[in-house]
C-alpha cells in the first residue's frame, strides 16, 4: 500500500479532452456537482463523498485518485446510483486490510458518465491522511518541519537542528537544491511508531524515509534526543530524501546498495564493525553479490545488517580508488535516466560487472555463487536406452529454458523399415504412371475422328 496509486497501466488513465466537462455546470446538464469532501480515521478508512444532482441514471461512476509520485490517476469503479435527483456519491478505502503511511496526500475527483456516453468531471478535493491519535507539536526550519508530541520545545529544536543540517550538507555534496518542505515525525512510543509504518516493519528499524511524500519517521523518546545514535539515524534517513531528489527520473532507479551505502558512509562512515562483518563473509565465502543488494535487502537480521556493511564497503571503495567527486557524479548521473552500466562507465570507467569484480578483488574475495533459477536436469530415460544424446543445441542447460523431448531412439528394425519405405515409394510411382497412361489412352479413344 505504500505505493498506492501506481497501477502498471497508468497510461490508460489519461483523460480524453473530448466529451469532458468540469463542474459545476449549468442546471440543464444531466450532471451537476456540489462540493466534494474527504475524511479519514487513522488505521480504519479514508472516505470520499461527492454531492451530485443527476437527471438520468448514469452508465458509469468513477473515482479518480492521485498520490504524490504516482504515474497517473488510480481509477476506481463506484456503485451506480439507483435513482435520480439530489444525492451523495460515496467511496471508502478500507485500511483494516491494507496500510498507508501517515502524511500521504490524496487528490480526488469524481467522473460520471451519462446515458449518452458523455463524461462529466467534478471538482478536485485534496486530503492528507494523518495520524490523529496524538496531539502533534510543529517547528519549521529552513527545509525540515519537525513534528513531535512528547518532550518540550528544546526537544523539537534539537531534532530540527539535526535535520536541517543533514539536508543542507547532503544537498551541497550532491549538487541539488532542496526547497520543498520535508516532514519529520518523531514517535515516542514503539507500538505507535510501528502502527504508523505498517505491519511489515522490521523490529530493528528506528527510522524510515518515504521519498514519494518527502516524509521521515523516527522513534526517539525525549530522554534519547541527545544520545549519539540520534545524530546517525536522523541524517541517515534524511539523506535518502536528498538522494531521491538528486536521482529523480522516470526510467531507472539507482541500485539500493548505492542509496544505503551513501547514507551509512556519510552519517557514520565505514566503521570497524562493518569492516569486520565484510571480512568475515569474505573469509567463509558467503559474501552477497551486489546484484543481490540492488533491491530489497535480506530479511534475516544478520544478512540484513551485512547488506548495509557491504553497501558501505562498496561506496568506500569508490571513494578510495577514485574520490568523493566521482561518487557524487555517479549518483547525480542517474537524474538523466541512464542505465546502471552507463552511469558506472561514465563515472568510474567500468560497467557494473567490472566494478563489482574490482571491488571483490580489493577485498580478496572470490566471486560469490549466484543462486536463483537453474536449468532443469535431464529427465529419466527408458530402460535399455541406446540412442544418441539429444541435439546439443537443445540439450538441457544450453537452450532457452524450454523443455525438449529427446530424439526417438533407433529401432532394431530400422533397416527393414528403410527398405520397406523405398519399395512402397517405387510402387506408388508405378501406380501413378499406369493410371496416368490409362487415362491418356481413354481420352484418345474417345476423341472424334476427322
Amino acid at each position: 500500500m505504500r505505493r498506492f496509486g501506481r497501477p502498471a497501466a497508468a497510461a490508460l488513465l489519461a483523460l480524453s479532452a473530448s466529451g469532458l466537462a468540469a463542474g459545476p455546470v449549468a442546471a440543464a446538464d444531466p450532471v451537476t456537482f456540489g462540493q466534494p469532501r474527504a475524511t479519514s480515521a487513522f488505521g480504519k478508512s479514508i472516505e470520499f463523498d461527492q454531492q451530485v444532482e443527476i437527471t438520468a441514471l448514469p452508465s458509469l461512476v468513477e473515482l479518480l485518485l492521485r498520490t504524490p509520485g504516482a504515474a497517473g490517476r488510480n481509477v476506481t469503479l463506484v456503485e451506480l446510483p439507483t435513482a435520480t435527483g439530489d444525492q451523495t456519491l460515496h467511496f471508502e478505502v478500507d485500511l483494516t486490510t491494507g496500510h498507508i503511511v501517515p502524511n500521504t496526500t490524496f487528490t480526488a475527483r469524481w467522473r460520471v458518465t451519462d446515458p449518452d456516453g458523455r463524461a462529466w468531471l467534478g471538482p478536485e478535493v485534496t486530503h492528507t491522511y494523518a495520524d490523529a491519535r496524538v496531539n502533534w507539536k510543529t517547528l519549521e526550519g529552513d527545509v525540515v518541519r519537525v513534528h513531535w508530541y512528547e518532550g518540550g520545545d528544546a526537544f523539537g529544536r534539537r531534532a530540527l537542528a539535526i535535520g536541517d543540517k543533514a539536508v543542507a550538507d547532503t544537498a551541497a555534496l550532491l549538487g541539488v537544491t532542496e526547497t520543498e518542505p520535508i516532514d519529520f515525525y518523531i514517535y515516542a512510543d514503539q507500538q505507535q511508531f510501528y502502527d504508523a509504518l505498517g505491519p511489515g516493519t522490521r523490529e530493528n528499524v528506528g527510522g524510515q524515509a518515504h521519498a514519494e511524500i518527502r516524509t521521515m519517521f523516527a522513534l526517539i523518546t525525549p530522554g534519547e534526543i541527545n544520545q549519539t545514535w540520534v545524530d546517525v539515524v536522523v541524517p541517515h534517513e534524511l539523506l535518502h530524501l536528498v538522494f531521491a531528489t538528486a536521482t529523480d527520473n522516470p526510467y531507472n532507479d539507482p541500485p539500493h546498495w548505492l542509496n544505503e551505502g551513501l547514507a551509512v558512509y556519510l552519517s557514520e562512515g565505514y566503521t570497524r564493525d562493518y569492516r569486520n562483518e565484510v571480512e568475515k563473509v569474505v573469509a567463509d565465502g558467503t559474501i552477497i553479490p551486489l546484484e543481490g543488494l540492488a533491491g530489497a535487502f535480506p530479511t534475516t537480521f544478520e544478512r540484513f545488517r551485512l547488506g548495509y556493511a557491504e553497501s558501505t564497503s562498496a561506496v568506500d571503495y569508490i571513494v578510495s580508488t577514485h574520490d568523493r567527486d566521482a561518487l557524487f557524479g555517479l549518483i547525480r548521473s542517474y537524474a538523466t535516466g541512464v542505465s546502471d552500466d552507463e552511469a558506472f562507465k561514465a563515472a568510474l570507467g567500468v560497467d557494473m560487472a567490472g566494478f563489482e569484480a574490482a571491488w571483490l578483488e580489493s577485498l580478496g574475495a572470490t566471486a560469490p555463487v549466484r543462486h536463483g533459477p537453474q536449468p532443469a536436469p535431464p529427465g529419466p530415460v527408458p530402460d535399455g536406452w541406446s540412442g544418441s544424446a539429444p541435439n546439443p543445441s537443445v540439450a538441457p542447460g544450453t537452450g532457452s529454458g524450454s523443455s525438449q523431448a529427446p530424439n526417438r531412439p533407433p529401432s532394431d528394425s530400422s533397416a527393414p523399415e528403410s527398405s520397406n519405405g523405398l519399395i512402397l515409394a517405387v510402387i506408388a510411382a508405378v501406380v501413378v504412371i499406369v493410371v496416368g497412361f490409362a487415362l491418356f489412352a481413354r481420352r484418345r479413344s474417345a476423341r472424334p475422328g476427322p
